[in-house]
């Protein structure tokens, strides 16, 4: 298998992205958005100290720390088929160790659930480095603007497996930290006028994207 050509530094944020094999739904409703939300949240200990499946049967007896995580997690969004993250590694190989075990976990409850057999996810997650805070910015409205491009609702407020509600302080969570794009704005209104004002927009290059891309 060829080494992955983007390094994962510490400090750096990166576009996270992984679809099912052949594209089958695997994100089918709350349960399983559920389930890979706590994964995302157990796994970015430093040190879990079991592993998911037996966690999911005592969480009492493995409370989770999140002083130190190995990623933030900055931003996410789980569609039918796919994931989009924006993660900043924390720790020396904490993006790979976190999208391992979140995927594999993930993967290791739906092959139990729908007796699947083979590969859940296509090979590798796709990591894009992000350079810039304008990229990040621009990266953000497009992961909550994907349910609204994909026509799955009219408006991304209403999709409820994605951040953005967070982002508009319309709910709470502690494993996802938005403060790194909302500090780009003068207020959450001021994110969410960013966000809309690109729907449109973005739905044309959706229809046209297979005529543009190189």
């Amino acid at each position: 298998m060829p080494r992955r050509r983007v390094i994962l530094a510490n400090g750096e944020i990166y576009h996270i992205f992984n679809r099912s094999i052949a594209g089958i739904p695997i994100f089918k409703g709350v349960r399983e958005t559920d389930i890979f939300l706590e994964a995302m949240r157990f796994y970015l200990q430093l040190k879990p100290p079991t592993k998911f499946s037996i966690y999911r049967k005592s969480k009492a007896r493995y409370p989770i720390s999140l002083e130190e995580k190995i990623v933030t997690i900055i931003n996410y969004c789980l569609m039918p088929n796919h994931f989009h993250l924006i993660l900043r590694q924390e720790k020396d190989d904490g993006v790979k160790n976190f999208m391992q075990r979140v995927s594999n976990s993930f993967a290791h409850y739906f092959s139990i659930k729908y007796k699947k057999r083979g590969h859940v996810f296509e090979d590798k997650y796709k990591a894009v480095h992000v350079e810039t805070e304008e990229q990040l910015l621009h990266l953000s409205r497009y992961i909550h603007l994907n349910p609204v491009t994909a026509y799955l609702t009219e408006k991304p407020e209403n999709y409820p497996f994605s951040a953005y509600l967070l982002y508009l302080g319309q709910n709470n969570t502690d494993f996802v930290d938005p403060s790194i794009v909302l500090s780009s704005f003068s207020s959450r209104k001021k994110y969410k006028d960013f966000v809309l004002a690109q729907i449109d927009y973005q739905r044309t290059l959706k229809e046209i994207e297979h005529l543009i891309l190189e």
